[in-house]
């Protein structure tokens, strides 16, 4: 894991929730750890990781993703056992 994905899985956890993480360091993150990422319908993104599957839908039109939506990340994360 890089530097840079680890200031990100940092940055996720942090308290209070952020609002200015790019959903691309997200994704990065996401594979960087061994997850698979697909895509769904219209701007739904699939993961997997370790055994867990979620649906986030990609930021539009900006592009970072929201504090609802890194709360969302962060209980994904933890649930599969990647945690800072």
């Amino acid at each position: 894991m890089s530097p840079g994905h680890v200031r990100t899985l940092e940055r996720i956890f942090e308290r209070p929730d952020r609002g200015d993480i790019t959903w691309r360091d997200i994704e990065t993150l996401f594979v960087a750890h061994g997850g698979e990422v697909s895509e769904g319908a219209g701007s739904r993104v699939r993961v997997s990781l370790n055994g867990v599957r979620a649906v986030f839908h990609r930021p539009h039109p900006g592009k970072e993703a929201h504090a609802g939506m890194i709360r969302s990340v962060r209980r994904f994360l933890a649930e599969a056992g990647v945690t800072p």
